[in-house]
């Protein structure tokens, strides 16, 4: 199992650019519109090249997170999960 670990939590207008691939794709997957304001976590997936994009007005709690992460068979470390915690 891989470690999920935030990267940091943008507003889509202040993202970088080297994770705009990965939330367009995440984006057309959920055939969401991305507006300039929606937050975005960025999780880094240790061990890959990967990382995972959460919508932050998508989810209720983290434990919806973890359920999404599990299927990528990844699991969020603690601060990571505090931190989703206190934006959700």
């Amino acid at each position: 199992m891989f470690v999920a670990s935030l990267a940091g939590i943008f507003k889509f207008n202040e993202l970088p650019e080297k994770y705009g691939p990965f939330v367009q794709y995440k984006a057309s997957i959920e055939k969401r519109e991305i507006k300039d304001t929606d937050e975005i976590a960025i999780l880094n997936i240790s061990g890959t090249e990967s990382n995972h994009v959460l919508f932050l007005d998508s989810y209720e709690n983290v434990k919806q997170i973890e359920e999404e992460l599990k299927e990528a068979d990844a699991e969020i470390n603690y601060h990571t999960k505090k931190i989703l915690e206190g934006h959700l």
